[in-house]
């Protein structure tokens, strides 16, 4: 009995797997025979395989400005995280500062990428990479603060009684029931923030500064007409948004054992 149950495990994961990877290879073979049989030129649409080449030319210059960009979404999703997580628990203490909190937050999610990379790029020095970082941490402030937010307000009402009749403070009681309660809500929150942190940081390397970042790699390639070499450093994005992702999931399980082990 004690092989049947890690063999399960072994199918289910390979379930889970298998039909993501089936489409990959569907959509690449699509991509390829498209490219190849209707002619299609590099600047409009280049081929994965001429794509895979030049990531594979290339893969020392990819790397280090996947560790550039990864360094900077890293740092500003840490920041956006910390401020939306402090900013949701004073909100879910106070209607008056909730009111105030989520229209500020709102309008900080409304405004663009492209205007704010410039702006900071004007406040800081361009040559640092603290307008970036900021760029990132202002993205990923909204969806970590509206999701923690949400999941402080949905305490049980019998769970607040309960409380409330062993007189435990507001402080110990967002430590033991609010908080916890939360957790799932904050992760979708920081998993959701956790893709927009790489686009982010990418997106912000458009708009001067250092030329050392996957975002300026793109446009210099793409200036240059070596489109399949853009495209190369646009994969190594994609890369790096699916293993930030990975690893807030990560993360995730291992502060939330209980749900692991309940759907077992």
């Amino acid at each position: 009995m004690s092989g049947v149950r890690p063999t399960a495990r072994v199918l289910a994961r390979g379930r889970a797997i298998l039909p993501p990877l089936v489409v990959a290879v569907v959509v690449l073979g699509a991509w390829q025979a498209f490219v190849d049989l209707g002619d299609v030129q590099p600047y409009l649409l280049p081929s994965p395989s001429a794509i895979a080449h030049q990531f594979r030319e290339h893969v020392g210059p990819i790397r280090s400005a996947a560790w550039v960009s990864g360094v900077n979404a890293a740092v500003g999703l840490a920041l956006g995280a910390v401020a939306g997580l402090v900013a949701a628990i004073v909100a879910a203490r106070s209607r008056l500062i909730d009111g105030m909190l989520a229209p500020v937050a709102a309008a900080m999610n409304a405004i663009p990428i492209i205007v704010l990379a410039p702006l900071f790029n004007a406040m800081f020095s361009t040559t640092s990479s603290v307008p970036r970082r900021a760029v990132v941490a202002v993205v990923v402030f909204f969806p970590v603060f509206v999701n923690t937010a949400r999941g402080l307000r949905e305490v049980a009402p019998v769970h607040r009684e309960l409380m409330r009749s062993l007189a435990v403070g507001p402080w110990r009681f967002a430590r033991t029931v609010s908080l916890p309660g939360a957790l799932p809500f904050f992760f979708t929150g920081l998993r959701l923030a956790s893709s927009l942190a790489v686009i982010a940081a990418v997106v912000a390397e458009y708009f001067g500064g250092r030329q050392n970042g996957l975002g300026s790699r793109i446009t210099s390639a793409a200036a240059n007409s070596a489109y399949p070499r853009a495209w190369a450093f646009v994969v190594a994005a994609c890369l790096l948004g699916l293993l930030f992702y990975l690893v807030v999931l990560a993360v995730e399980r291992a502060a939330m054992p209980w749900r692991r082990h309940a759907g077992r």
